[in-house]
Protein backbone atom coordinates (compact mmCIF):
# COMPACT_ATOMS: atom_id res chain seq x y z
CA UNK A 1 0.00 0.00 0.00
CA UNK A 2 1.31 3.46 -0.92
CA UNK A 3 1.67 5.95 1.94
CA UNK A 4 -1.71 7.38 2.90
CA UNK A 5 -1.64 11.10 3.80
CA UNK A 6 -3.68 12.43 6.69
CA UNK A 7 -5.51 15.13 4.72
CA UNK A 8 -5.85 16.77 1.34
CA UNK A 9 -8.31 18.41 -1.09
CA UNK A 10 -10.52 17.31 -3.96
CA UNK A 11 -9.71 19.46 -7.00
CA UNK A 12 -11.58 19.21 -10.31
CA UNK A 13 -11.47 20.94 -13.67
CA UNK A 14 -13.91 23.56 -12.34
CA UNK A 15 -11.31 24.80 -9.86
CA UNK A 16 -8.58 24.82 -12.51
CA UNK A 17 -10.78 26.78 -14.93
CA UNK A 18 -11.79 29.39 -12.33
CA UNK A 19 -8.22 29.97 -11.14
CA UNK A 20 -6.99 30.18 -14.74
CA UNK A 21 -9.65 32.78 -15.49
CA UNK A 22 -8.70 34.75 -12.38
CA UNK A 23 -5.00 34.82 -13.17
CA UNK A 24 -5.86 35.83 -16.74
CA UNK A 25 -8.60 38.41 -16.19
CA UNK A 26 -8.90 39.46 -12.52
CA UNK A 27 -6.82 42.63 -12.84
CA UNK A 28 -7.43 46.36 -13.24
CA UNK A 29 -11.15 47.08 -13.02
CA UNK A 30 -11.90 43.38 -12.57
CA UNK A 31 -9.41 42.85 -9.73
CA UNK A 32 -12.06 42.06 -7.13
CA UNK A 33 -14.57 40.15 -9.23
CA UNK A 34 -13.86 36.72 -7.72
CA UNK A 35 -13.50 38.06 -4.18
CA UNK A 36 -16.92 39.71 -4.39
CA UNK A 37 -18.56 36.61 -5.90
CA UNK A 38 -16.98 34.35 -3.30
CA UNK A 39 -18.02 36.59 -0.40
CA UNK A 40 -21.63 36.91 -1.61
CA UNK A 41 -21.96 33.18 -2.23
CA UNK A 42 -20.38 32.23 1.08
CA UNK A 43 -22.64 34.54 3.11
CA UNK A 44 -25.65 33.06 1.33
CA UNK A 45 -24.45 29.53 2.05
CA UNK A 46 -23.87 30.13 5.77
CA UNK A 47 -27.01 32.26 6.10
CA UNK A 48 -25.50 35.56 7.21
CA UNK A 49 -25.78 39.09 5.83
CA UNK A 50 -22.07 39.76 5.40
CA UNK A 51 -18.90 37.87 4.55
CA UNK A 52 -15.29 39.06 4.30
CA UNK A 53 -12.57 37.02 2.59
CA UNK A 54 -9.26 37.01 4.49
CA UNK A 55 -5.83 35.35 4.34
CA UNK A 56 -6.51 32.98 7.26
CA UNK A 57 -8.92 32.04 10.01
CA UNK A 58 -6.38 33.42 12.49
CA UNK A 59 -6.74 36.86 10.93
CA UNK A 60 -10.52 36.48 11.06
CA UNK A 61 -10.38 35.85 14.82
CA UNK A 62 -8.00 38.78 15.23
CA UNK A 63 -10.31 41.16 13.37
CA UNK A 64 -13.35 39.80 15.25
CA UNK A 65 -11.78 40.61 18.61
CA UNK A 66 -10.64 44.05 17.46
CA UNK A 67 -14.07 44.88 16.05
CA UNK A 68 -15.68 43.77 19.32
CA UNK A 69 -13.36 46.07 21.29
CA UNK A 70 -11.47 43.32 23.14
CA UNK A 71 -8.11 44.56 24.40
CA UNK A 72 -5.57 44.72 27.22
CA UNK A 73 -6.91 43.68 30.60
CA UNK A 74 -9.77 41.66 29.10
CA UNK A 75 -10.29 37.90 29.21
CA UNK A 76 -11.63 35.63 26.47
CA UNK A 77 -12.86 32.13 27.32
CA UNK A 78 -12.06 29.37 24.82
CA UNK A 79 -11.72 25.58 24.92
CA UNK A 80 -8.49 24.05 26.13
CA UNK A 81 -8.81 21.43 23.37
CA UNK A 82 -8.10 23.36 20.18
CA UNK A 83 -5.27 24.53 17.94
CA UNK A 84 -3.18 27.46 19.14
CA UNK A 85 -4.53 29.61 16.29
CA UNK A 86 -7.72 30.02 18.33
CA UNK A 87 -5.79 31.48 21.25
CA UNK A 88 -3.03 33.44 19.53
CA UNK A 89 -5.23 36.36 18.37
CA UNK A 90 -6.41 36.83 21.96
CA UNK A 91 -2.80 37.54 22.82
CA UNK A 92 -2.40 39.74 19.74
CA UNK A 93 -4.96 42.19 21.15
CA UNK A 94 -3.38 42.13 24.61
CA UNK A 95 -6.13 40.07 26.26
CA UNK A 96 -5.80 36.89 28.34
CA UNK A 97 -6.97 33.48 27.07
CA UNK A 98 -8.88 31.49 29.70
CA UNK A 99 -8.94 27.76 28.93
CA UNK A 100 -12.21 25.92 29.66
CA UNK A 101 -12.97 22.21 29.66
CA UNK A 102 -14.65 20.08 26.99
CA UNK A 103 -17.57 17.70 26.69
CA UNK A 104 -16.46 14.06 26.78
CA UNK A 105 -18.52 13.16 23.70
CA UNK A 106 -18.46 16.16 21.34
CA UNK A 107 -14.99 17.30 22.53
CA UNK A 108 -16.29 20.88 22.31
CA UNK A 109 -16.68 23.66 24.85
CA UNK A 110 -19.49 23.25 27.40
CA UNK A 111 -21.74 25.92 28.86
CA UNK A 112 -20.99 24.60 32.33
CA UNK A 113 -17.24 25.02 31.80
CA UNK A 114 -17.70 28.53 30.42
CA UNK A 115 -19.88 29.58 33.35
CA UNK A 116 -17.18 28.44 35.77
CA UNK A 117 -14.57 30.63 34.04
CA UNK A 118 -16.49 33.92 33.81
CA UNK A 119 -15.06 36.84 35.80
CA UNK A 120 -15.66 40.61 35.76
CA UNK A 121 -12.87 40.82 33.15
CA UNK A 122 -14.50 38.41 30.67
CA UNK A 123 -15.27 40.18 27.39
CA UNK A 124 -16.03 37.36 24.93
CA UNK A 125 -16.46 33.62 24.41
CA UNK A 126 -14.67 31.86 21.56
CA UNK A 127 -16.48 28.59 20.78
CA UNK A 128 -14.65 26.07 18.56
CA UNK A 129 -16.41 23.53 16.33
CA UNK A 130 -13.71 20.92 16.83
CA UNK A 131 -12.96 18.55 13.93
CA UNK A 132 -16.42 19.35 12.47
CA UNK A 133 -18.32 18.69 15.69
CA UNK A 134 -20.39 21.43 17.32
CA UNK A 135 -21.07 22.34 20.95
CA UNK A 136 -24.51 22.78 22.47
CA UNK A 137 -24.98 26.23 20.96
CA UNK A 138 -28.32 26.85 22.70
CA UNK A 139 -26.73 26.38 26.11
CA UNK A 140 -23.67 28.47 25.21
CA UNK A 141 -25.82 31.31 23.88
CA UNK A 142 -27.92 31.30 27.05
CA UNK A 143 -24.77 31.75 29.16
CA UNK A 144 -23.48 34.44 26.81
CA UNK A 145 -26.76 36.38 26.85
CA UNK A 146 -27.08 36.12 30.62
CA UNK A 147 -23.66 37.73 31.05
CA UNK A 148 -23.85 40.11 28.09
CA UNK A 149 -20.96 38.46 26.24
CA UNK A 150 -20.50 38.12 22.47
CA UNK A 151 -19.60 34.76 20.96
CA UNK A 152 -17.01 34.34 18.23
CA UNK A 153 -17.74 31.00 16.59
CA UNK A 154 -14.53 29.39 15.39
CA UNK A 155 -15.88 27.19 12.61
CA UNK A 156 -12.41 26.80 11.05
CA UNK A 157 -12.89 23.03 10.81
CA UNK A 158 -16.66 22.87 10.37
CA UNK A 159 -17.81 24.20 7.03
CA UNK A 160 -20.92 22.18 6.23
CA UNK A 161 -21.72 21.23 9.82
CA UNK A 162 -25.14 22.14 11.22
CA UNK A 163 -26.84 22.62 14.57
CA UNK A 164 -30.65 22.43 14.62
CA UNK A 165 -30.84 23.24 10.92
CA UNK A 166 -28.47 26.22 10.99
CA UNK A 167 -25.02 26.25 9.42
CA UNK A 168 -21.87 26.30 11.51
CA UNK A 169 -20.50 29.84 11.71
CA UNK A 170 -23.91 31.52 11.97
CA UNK A 171 -24.32 31.47 15.76
CA UNK A 172 -21.99 34.19 17.00
CA UNK A 173 -21.48 37.92 16.67
CA UNK A 174 -19.00 36.68 14.08
CA UNK A 175 -18.20 33.29 12.60
CA UNK A 176 -14.75 32.46 11.25
CA UNK A 177 -13.56 29.78 8.82
CA UNK A 178 -10.28 28.33 7.58
CA UNK A 179 -9.58 27.38 3.97
CA UNK A 180 -6.16 25.86 4.65
CA UNK A 181 -5.06 23.11 2.24
CA UNK A 182 -6.20 20.45 4.69
CA UNK A 183 -9.75 21.77 5.03
CA UNK A 184 -12.95 20.45 3.44
CA UNK A 185 -13.21 23.63 1.34
CA UNK A 186 -9.78 24.99 0.47
CA UNK A 187 -8.14 28.03 -1.10
CA UNK A 188 -4.66 26.73 -0.25
CA UNK A 189 -4.38 29.29 2.53
CA UNK A 190 -7.24 31.59 3.41
CA UNK A 191 -10.17 32.33 5.65
CA UNK A 192 -13.54 34.02 5.95
CA UNK A 193 -15.36 36.12 8.53
CA UNK A 194 -19.17 36.20 8.52
CA UNK A 195 -21.57 38.32 10.54
CA UNK A 196 -25.11 39.69 10.59
CA UNK A 197 -23.97 42.94 12.25
CA UNK A 198 -23.34 45.82 9.88
CA UNK A 199 -21.23 47.69 12.46
CA UNK A 200 -18.82 44.76 12.81
CA UNK A 201 -18.69 44.21 9.06
CA UNK A 202 -17.79 47.84 8.37
CA UNK A 203 -15.17 47.88 11.13
CA UNK A 204 -13.58 44.68 9.77
CA UNK A 205 -13.44 46.11 6.23
CA UNK A 206 -11.67 49.16 7.63
CA UNK A 207 -9.19 47.24 9.79
CA UNK A 208 -8.23 44.69 7.13
CA UNK A 209 -6.98 47.40 4.70
CA UNK A 210 -4.47 49.45 6.68
CA UNK A 211 -7.09 51.60 8.39
CA UNK A 212 -8.76 53.23 5.42
CA UNK A 213 -12.36 53.23 4.32
CA UNK A 214 -13.39 50.85 1.52
CA UNK A 215 -13.10 52.63 -1.81
CA UNK A 216 -10.65 55.24 -0.50
CA UNK A 217 -8.47 56.46 -3.40
CA UNK A 218 -6.59 59.14 -1.49
CA UNK A 219 -4.56 56.73 0.66
CA UNK A 220 -5.57 58.75 3.71
CA UNK A 221 -5.24 56.33 6.61
CA UNK A 222 -6.91 57.29 9.87
CA UNK A 223 -5.57 54.36 11.97
CA UNK A 224 -2.62 52.01 11.88
CA UNK A 225 -4.31 48.71 11.02
CA UNK A 226 -3.60 45.51 9.09
CA UNK A 227 -3.08 44.01 5.66
CA UNK A 228 -5.51 41.09 5.63
CA UNK A 229 -6.73 40.38 2.11
CA UNK A 230 -7.27 37.30 -0.04
CA UNK A 231 -5.91 37.15 -3.59
CA UNK A 232 -8.24 36.83 -6.56
CA UNK A 233 -6.73 33.43 -7.43
CA UNK A 234 -7.54 32.11 -3.94
CA UNK A 235 -11.06 33.55 -4.16
CA UNK A 236 -11.58 31.87 -7.54
CA UNK A 237 -10.50 28.53 -6.10
CA UNK A 238 -12.76 29.07 -3.09
CA UNK A 239 -15.76 29.95 -5.26
CA UNK A 240 -15.33 26.80 -7.35
CA UNK A 241 -15.06 24.70 -4.19
CA UNK A 242 -18.11 26.40 -2.68
CA UNK A 243 -20.15 25.56 -5.77
CA UNK A 244 -19.29 21.92 -5.00
CA UNK A 245 -19.71 22.17 -1.22
CA UNK A 246 -22.52 19.64 -0.96
CA UNK A 247 -20.47 16.92 -2.64
CA UNK A 248 -17.37 17.87 -0.63
CA UNK A 249 -19.25 17.49 2.65
CA UNK A 250 -20.96 14.33 1.39
CA UNK A 251 -17.54 12.84 0.61
CA UNK A 252 -16.34 13.62 4.15
CA UNK A 253 -19.40 11.99 5.64
CA UNK A 254 -18.98 8.97 3.35
CA UNK A 255 -15.35 8.57 4.47
CA UNK A 256 -16.45 8.70 8.10
CA UNK A 257 -19.12 6.10 7.45
CA UNK A 258 -16.50 3.75 5.97
CA UNK A 259 -14.47 4.13 9.16
CA UNK A 260 -17.55 3.68 11.34
CA UNK A 261 -18.36 0.40 9.59
CA UNK A 262 -14.74 -0.74 9.55
CA UNK A 263 -14.23 -0.16 13.27
CA UNK A 264 -17.79 -0.85 14.46
CA UNK A 265 -17.05 -3.87 16.66
CA UNK A 266 -13.65 -2.68 17.91
CA UNK A 267 -13.95 -2.37 21.67
CA UNK A 268 -12.49 0.63 23.44
CA UNK A 269 -12.35 3.02 20.46
CA UNK A 270 -14.59 6.09 20.25
CA UNK A 271 -15.02 8.00 16.99
CA UNK A 272 -16.46 11.47 16.43
CA UNK A 273 -19.94 11.97 17.86
CA UNK A 274 -23.00 13.36 16.10
CA UNK A 275 -25.49 14.34 18.83
CA UNK A 276 -29.17 14.52 17.98
CA UNK A 277 -29.99 17.76 16.20
CA UNK A 278 -26.52 18.17 14.70
CA UNK A 279 -24.85 17.35 11.40
CA UNK A 280 -21.13 16.67 11.69
CA UNK A 281 -19.09 17.41 8.56
CA UNK A 282 -16.30 15.17 9.93
CA UNK A 283 -13.38 17.28 8.77
CA UNK A 284 -11.11 14.84 10.57
CA UNK A 285 -12.02 11.28 11.47
CA UNK A 286 -10.78 11.04 15.05
CA UNK A 287 -10.30 7.98 17.24
CA UNK A 288 -9.92 8.14 21.03
CA UNK A 289 -8.59 4.92 22.60
CA UNK A 290 -9.43 3.51 25.97
CA UNK A 291 -6.40 4.06 28.27
CA UNK A 292 -6.36 0.34 29.04
CA UNK A 293 -4.65 -0.27 25.68
CA UNK A 294 -1.61 1.48 27.12
CA UNK A 295 -1.04 3.30 23.83
CA UNK A 296 -0.49 7.05 23.87
CA UNK A 297 -1.09 8.99 20.67
CA UNK A 298 2.61 9.57 19.90
CA UNK A 299 3.45 5.87 19.97
CA UNK A 300 0.34 4.92 18.00
CA UNK A 301 1.20 7.48 15.30
CA UNK A 302 4.75 6.11 15.05
CA UNK A 303 3.50 2.56 14.63
CA UNK A 304 0.87 3.58 12.07
CA UNK A 305 3.54 5.51 10.16
CA UNK A 306 5.64 2.34 9.94
CA UNK A 307 2.64 0.83 8.18
CA UNK A 308 2.55 3.75 5.68
CA UNK A 309 -0.40 5.50 7.37
CA UNK A 310 0.00 9.15 8.33
CA UNK A 311 -1.98 10.35 11.36
CA UNK A 312 -2.16 13.52 13.44
CA UNK A 313 -2.31 13.83 17.22
CA UNK A 314 -5.49 14.97 18.90
CA UNK A 315 -4.75 18.57 19.87
CA UNK A 316 -2.77 18.95 23.07
CA UNK A 317 -4.57 21.04 25.69
CA UNK A 318 -3.40 24.60 25.12
CA UNK A 319 -2.63 24.92 28.82
CA UNK A 320 -0.06 22.09 28.44
CA UNK A 321 1.95 23.84 25.72
CA UNK A 322 5.35 25.44 26.40
CA UNK A 323 3.95 28.58 24.74
CA UNK A 324 1.82 29.16 27.87
CA UNK A 325 4.23 27.76 30.46
CA UNK A 326 4.24 29.65 33.74
CA UNK A 327 1.02 31.53 33.08
CA UNK A 328 -1.50 31.50 35.91
CA UNK A 329 -4.44 30.73 33.62
CA UNK A 330 -2.60 27.72 32.20
CA UNK A 331 -1.86 26.47 35.71
CA UNK A 332 -5.51 26.83 36.69
CA UNK A 333 -6.63 25.02 33.55
CA UNK A 334 -4.29 22.11 34.13
CA UNK A 335 -5.84 21.59 37.56
CA UNK A 336 -9.42 22.12 36.35
CA UNK A 337 -9.84 20.63 32.87
CA UNK A 338 -9.97 16.92 33.65
CA UNK A 339 -11.89 15.88 30.53
CA UNK A 340 -9.47 17.63 28.17
CA UNK A 341 -6.48 16.01 29.85
CA UNK A 342 -8.14 12.58 29.86
CA UNK A 343 -9.01 12.63 26.14
CA UNK A 344 -6.00 14.25 24.49
CA UNK A 345 -3.26 11.68 25.29
CA UNK A 346 -5.19 8.85 23.59
CA UNK A 347 -6.63 10.55 20.50
CA UNK A 348 -5.43 10.58 16.90
CA UNK A 349 -6.78 11.89 13.61
CA UNK A 350 -6.93 9.11 11.04
CA UNK A 351 -6.40 9.79 7.31
CA UNK A 352 -9.30 11.96 6.17
CA UNK A 353 -8.18 13.35 2.81
CA UNK A 354 -10.75 13.52 0.05
CA UNK A 355 -8.60 11.32 -2.18
CA UNK A 356 -9.46 8.32 0.00
CA UNK A 357 -11.41 5.39 -1.33
CA UNK A 358 -13.03 2.50 0.48
CA UNK A 359 -10.01 0.24 -0.08
CA UNK A 360 -7.61 2.69 1.58
CA UNK A 361 -9.92 3.20 4.54
CA UNK A 362 -10.22 -0.57 4.91
CA UNK A 363 -6.42 -0.78 4.96
CA UNK A 364 -6.19 1.89 7.69
CA UNK A 365 -8.83 0.09 9.76
CA UNK A 366 -6.98 -3.21 9.36
CA UNK A 367 -3.68 -1.70 10.50
CA UNK A 368 -5.32 -0.09 13.53
CA UNK A 369 -6.99 -3.38 14.45
CA UNK A 370 -3.70 -5.27 14.20
CA UNK A 371 -1.89 -2.75 16.38
CA UNK A 372 -4.54 -2.77 19.06
CA UNK A 373 -4.74 -6.55 19.04
CA UNK A 374 -0.97 -6.71 19.54
CA UNK A 375 -1.31 -4.54 22.62
CA UNK A 376 -4.10 -6.63 24.10
CA UNK A 377 -7.86 -6.04 24.27
CA UNK A 378 -9.33 -3.05 26.04
CA UNK A 379 -10.40 -3.74 29.60
CA UNK A 380 -14.06 -3.33 28.72
CA UNK A 381 -14.43 0.30 29.74
CA UNK A 382 -15.87 2.53 27.03
CA UNK A 383 -13.66 5.56 26.33
CA UNK A 384 -16.33 8.10 27.29
CA UNK A 385 -16.92 6.33 30.59
CA UNK A 386 -13.20 6.22 31.27
CA UNK A 387 -12.94 9.92 30.62
CA UNK A 388 -15.81 10.70 32.95
CA UNK A 389 -14.31 8.46 35.63
CA UNK A 390 -10.99 10.24 35.29
CA UNK A 391 -12.74 13.60 35.58
CA UNK A 392 -14.51 12.62 38.76
CA UNK A 393 -17.96 13.22 37.20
Amino acid sequence: MERIPVSGPWITQREIDYVTDAVTNAWYGNANMYNERFERAFAEYVGTRYSVALPSCTSAIHLSLLALGVGPGDEVILPDLTWIASAAPIRYVGATPVFADADASSWCLTAEAVEACITPRTRAILAVDLYGSMPDMDALRMVAERHGLPIVEDAAEAVGSEYRGRRAGSFGATGVFSFHGSKTLTTGEGGMLVTDREDLWRRVLFLRDHGRKPGDKMFFNTEVAYKYKMSSMQAALGLAQLERIEELVARKREIFDWYRQGLADLEGVALNAEPEGTKNSYWMVTAVLDPSYGLCKDRLMEEMSERHVDCRPFFHPLSSLPAFAGEIEAERARARNRVSYAISPYGINLPSGQNLDKEKVAYVCAQLRELLAAHGPAAGTAPAAAVLAASGR
